[in-house]
């Protein structure tokens, strides 16, 4: 898959791809409108942020590239790039059990914070990989 050069886009599915962990200098895209909700995108090799309407979307550390993101009721999945393992802090709904697994493989059940927070880790590498979330 190829980097995010525009740091945010819309693909004809209508996810969302975002982030470029190859770049060395900070790169924002502020006010990124899809279908009236507005988007803040940030990103370099250190990390990557998205935040929806001002609020926490998704962040990674080091930085990441994410193609086809997409969060349902009952499922986050999106493919992931990098080139390390990295800790994602992804933020859905309050004191909620997900099955996390990566390319189709449990990895481990987790639940996330009362404020919706959760923390996963993958090895994120040239070869991109399938994270999902799935409500259990």
């Amino acid at each position: 898959m190829a980097i995010v050069e525009e740091i945010i886009r819309k693909n004809a599915d209508n996810t969302l791809s975002f982030g470029n962990h190859e770049l060395t200098s900070k790169t924002k895209v502020l006010d990124f409108d899809l279908d009236g909700v507005s988007y803040k995108a940030k990103s370099f090799n250190e990390v990557t942020k998205l935040k929806k309407e001002g609020k926490l979307v998704y962040e990674s550390l080091p930085g990441t590239t994410v193609h086809n993101f997409k969060v349902t009721d009952d499922l986050v999945s999106f493919m992931l790039e990098g080139f390390a393992a990295s800790q994602i802090t992804l933020e859905l709904t309050p004191t909620t059990s997900y099955e996390f697994k990566v390319d189709n493989d449990f990895v481990a059940n987790v639940k996330t914070s009362a404020t919706g927070k959760v923390n996963i880790s993958v090895v994120a590498t040239n070869e991109p990989k399938l994270v999902e979330l799935k409500r259990v």
